[in-house]
């Protein structure tokens, strides 16, 4: 296929997809006039029944767990498939190599930022059934962390505490936490991932009763799966820099 040819294929289907966006946008009801019923009824309902101020984060890690645990399994798919892809490609290991930031100054301050992104990324964890936030943010912010190690190091550092094999443990651990939770939701009679904790004091770290074991799991899952990307992806540069893999 020429590179004539690929143009214009992308420029006949970049167009289609740009018509089909404008079409679904002129279709949206106007700011402020929601038409949605079920939106409005979780607003009313998750207080009494959840006891949690955060109701996005109900609708996640509750309501609609489903869709969420649909979510959660096609990162660990996505995950898996980048791991098998470039692995694939590379003839050997880059564990000898030593490379990385060269500025005092970069290596510095991200070194203290690593301690500080961690804290942030456990309060935006912690605090999810509470205020914007939970595992899924959370999880990102903490996998970044470990991109700082990697600026603030060297790749060496970096690869030594992103090994593959605890991290895939993590992963899967955190996916194998979301769907017992609401496989243990369904044996004791509720509806997938429904609550089936005591729920505590209003407004608390503790008020919503299951909500955070399932949302400290999809932590876990989420920073987890971005590690390993981020590993893979800087083992494949590592692997093109020192003529592991061809350009």
């Amino acid at each position: 296929m020429t590179a004539r040819l690929r143009l214009g294929l992308f420029l006949l289907g970049g167009s289609g997809l740009f018509a089909l966006l404008l079409w679904g946008l002129a279709g949206l009801p106007d700011f402020g006039h929601y038409l949605g019923p079920y939106g409005d009824i979780l607003v009313h309902v998750a207080k009494p029944q959840r006891n949690i101020p955060n109701v996005v984060t109900a609708v996640v890690f509750d309501y609609r767990g489903f869709d969420t645990m649909g979510e959660e399994l096609i990162l660990l798919g996505a995950v898996a498939g980048t791991a098998v892809l470039l692995r694939e490609t590379r003839e050997g290991q880059v564990d000898e190599v030593v490379d990385g930031v060269r500025s005092d100054a970069v290596r510095a301050l991200s070194l203290v930022a690593v301690p500080s992104v961690f804290v942030l990324a456990l309060f935006v964890i912690a605090h999810g059934s509470l205020t914007p936030g939970g595992g899924f943010q959370g999880g990102v912010v903490l996998s970044s962390a470990t991109l700082l190690l990697f600026l603030g190091a060297d790749y060496r550092g970096y690869h030594s505490f992103g090994r593959a094999t605890p991290w895939e443990s993590v992963e899967g651990i955190g996916a194998a936490g979301f769907v017992g939770l609401g496989l243990l939701s369904l044996a004791l009679g509720l509806a997938f991932l429904e609550n089936f904790l005591p729920l505590g004091t209003y407004n608390t770290l503790l008020s919503t009763g299951s909500i955070p074991l399932v949302n400290w799991s999809a932590s876990f899952s989420v920073s987890a799966g971005f590690v390993l990307v981020y590993g893979e992806f800087l083992v494949e540069v590592m692997a093109i820099r020192h003529g592991k893999v061809p350009r």
